[in-house]
């Protein structure tokens, strides 16, 4: 279809020299040179093939046809301004607005007890938790970012950023420890394989790859019993049914208040862990911007104070 309407810039320059009556104060008012307002004008009056104002040095007035044309256009233009402010206050708004997912245990254990200060660093920034999908592939319109657990080139298309969760380390009831030390067991890592090895049923590898990195060559470790939730698996632990290697950010607390022990404490890291992952196309995200800054910064901090 071919358009007859002149472009916005050139109603804009016509609709507001007629109301103010100067091309003068039309450049002032919209942030252009005189000559620009003129131009425009004449370029809408060549695309009607009529004058539409009346020019002389004291003050612009319009012809009949400007007059009509002026009545007919001044209310759509109004409305479309408008509309357009409020489309920018809708976007200024959604910008300092984050939707996040999260696993689950990480949320619980370790990031909502550090949220406090990321308010009071970032106030105006709304905060909403969405349902955590263990899938998830941010292909919907929230959530804006998500963290996920699994290994950095999972997420194929997407900015990810690896936040913590690699560290791992192996944990047990006290008194399973006290007795098996009391006993003159437990010298070596491989010690372990004689005991119950409970696991997360999404990462039964997990065992394997600590052993091997603790210096048990060929590990084969017999897997007991799986649980699908960190903090259930950390209950079996405390109930002795077993030991668990787990991310060391998530039983950190429970390791400094003795509910838990770590046979052997070492600096293992392994290659899966928690990542920050977000669309490409959001990286310009005010609220999303803020936040990935800051949770970089506080899990640093983390796993500096092993």
């Amino acid at each position: 279809m071919r358009l007859r309407s002149p472009s916005m810039s050139e109603l804009h320059a016509f609709a507001t020299a007629a109301r103010l009556g100067s091309f003068t104060r039309a450049a002032e008012t919209l942030c252009v040179t005189q000559g620009a307002i003129s131009r425009a004008i004449a370029r809408l009056e060549e695309h009607f093939g009529q004058p539409l104002v009346h020019r002389n040095a004291h003050r612009l007035t319009l012809t009949e046809a400007g007059r009509t044309y002026l009545e007919a256009v001044a209310g759509p233009l109004a409305a479309i301004e408008s509309a357009s402010a409020a489309m920018l206050q809708r976007d200024q708004a959604r910008q300092h607005h984050l939707t996040l997912s999260a696993v689950p245990t990480l949320a619980s254990v370790w990031l909502v007890p550090r949220l406090p200060d990321f308010h009071r660093r970032h106030p105006d920034i709304r905060l909403d938790f969405v349902p955590y999908r263990r899938n998830e592939d941010l292909s919907g319109p929230t959530p804006d970012a998500a963290l996920l657990a699994g290994v950095a080139d999972k997420w194929p298309g997407l900015q990810v950023d690896y936040v913590i969760g690699r560290e791992m380390v192996p944990i047990c009831h006290p008194a399973r420890a006290h007795a098996r030390r009391a006993a003159g067991g437990w010298q070596h890592p491989a010690d372990l394989l004689q005991e119950p090895l409970l696991f997360h049923t999404t990462a039964p590898a997990n065992w394997q790859h600590w052993l091997e990195a603790a210096g048990v060559p060929s590990a084969a470790p017999r897997l007991a019993t799986g649980f699908d939730q960190v903090s259930i698996l950390v209950q079996a632990v405390k109930a002795d049914m077993g030991l668990a290697v787990l991310q060391r950010c998530l039983v950190r607390d429970e390791i400094a208040a003795g509910a838990v022990v770590a046979p052997f404490d070492l600096p293992i890291r392994l290659q899966r862990g928690y990542f920050l992952c977000a669309p490409k196309e959001r990286r310009d995200h005010v609220a999303l911007n803020y936040f990935r800054t800051w949770l970089l910064e506080v899990a640093r901090e983390d796993e500096l104070h092993r």
